[in-house]
């Protein structure tokens, strides 16, 4: 039981190669490759607008708040445009890796960098983002509890192709729940926050550095909190798999779901339920065969079993999910607590 005899740090520096995925490492695909979903016009990363000042903005209210900044409300005066401003202190290494990740992106299914302000007086620095109006997946579920199958089907499809857009460009997230996913009253979903993303280098996508336990633990894989027990290796690929498959689980079951409800999650009771313990079954007249095989095909702990992405995008409760039907109860969903958020 090392994982018992010696506990891990946060800080903990580790020299981890990842490994390609290769043919001869992976089993036959579960399921035949699809597309991810793609805009109607391709479109392609460009250079960040240098055109806003930061006093050309009104701060309208706090969006959150984290331990490396604050996301505000806020409106250009000239146009009433509003957007996010997140604003990263002084000194943190994420703001920076944040904007340069984000410079690289142009998806419907990534949140968008507008500009970077710079904050003379303080040295912070502000990022310009697009408003998401419809507030994160785990704000929703706080208001809304469980979420229903067929809006779940289409939050795992968008959040599918946001991971597939970027890591086709080798961005890994590593962050991914509830909380990093945005939605819109349009019924949109775009992956946010990549303070702890990373990109990859191109030979053999292999590190000689990794920061491990950076993100936030309940949404770890189990090569992630201890990659000695699965060959030495960490493929982050994987491991953003993983997450989602947590994060599609919790937002079903209401609640977190590899704890029972009410245990106060402590690094020592996720490290045993994530890499001992099982994810919760689920019944056939709870939920249907296809989410259940959609969640399995993401939570297995070897991940060289764990589908990929683009198996995922291919699995029966994405696929064969009724489009209009999804959408239409996704923005139902939303429109519902920001109807009731303008109440109180």
């Amino acid at each position: 039981m090392a994982l018992i005899r010696e506990k891990r740090l946060p800080q903990l520096q580790l020299s981890l190669p990842i490994p390609a995925r290769a043919a001869a490492q992976r089993p036959k695909p579960m399921f035949a490759p699809a597309p991810a979903l793609t805009p109607k016009k391709a479109s392609t990363p460009t250079a960040l607008s240098s055109q806003f000042r930061l006093s050309d903005f009104d701060k309208l209210a706090v969006l959150g708040r984290g331990s490396g900044g604050t996301v505000y409300k806020v409106r250009h005066r000239e146009t009433c445009a509003l957007y996010a401003l997140k604003v990263q202190h002084y000194g943190d290494p994420a703001a920076a890796a944040e904007a340069d990740i984000l410079s690289r992106t142009a998806s419907p299914f990534v949140v968008r960098c507008h500009s970077i302000l710079p904050v003379a007086a303080s040295g912070d620095i502000a990022m310009l983002l697009e408003l998401v109006d419809g507030g994160s997946l785990d704000s929703i579920k706080s208001r809304q509890g469980a979420f229903p199958e067929a809006a779940l089907a289409e939050v795992a499809a968008q959040a599918l192709s946001g991971l597939a857009y970027l890591h086709a460009r080798r961005i890994v997230h590593l962050d991914i729940k509830p909380a990093n996913l945005l939605a819109s009253t349009a019924g949109e979903i775009k992956v946010a926050d990549f303070g702890i993303a990373k990109v990859l280098p191109r030979a053999g996508d292999q590190c000689t550095s990794y920061v491990l336990y950076v993100s936030t633990t309940a949404y770890m894989s189990p090569e992630r909190f201890d990659p000695e027990a699965h060959g030495g290796h960490y493929d982050p690929y994987a491991a953003d798999v993983w997450s989602l498959g947590v994060t599609i689980l919790e937002l079903f079951m209401g609640r977190y779901p590899l704890l029972p409800a009410g245990q106060k999650p402590s690094w020592a009771a996720l490290m045993c339920a994530v890499c001992f313990g099982e994810a919760p079954a689920l019944s056939d007249g709870v939920a249907s065969p296809e989410l259940q095989g959609f969640v399995a095909a993401c939570l297995h702990k070897d991940y060289r079993k764990r589908a990929s992405v683009a198996e995922l995008l291919a699995h029966p409760f994405v696929a064969r999910r009724d489009v209009a039907v999804s959408k239409c109860a996704l923005r139902k969903l939303v429109a519902d607590v920001s109807l009731e958020s303008r109440r109180t």
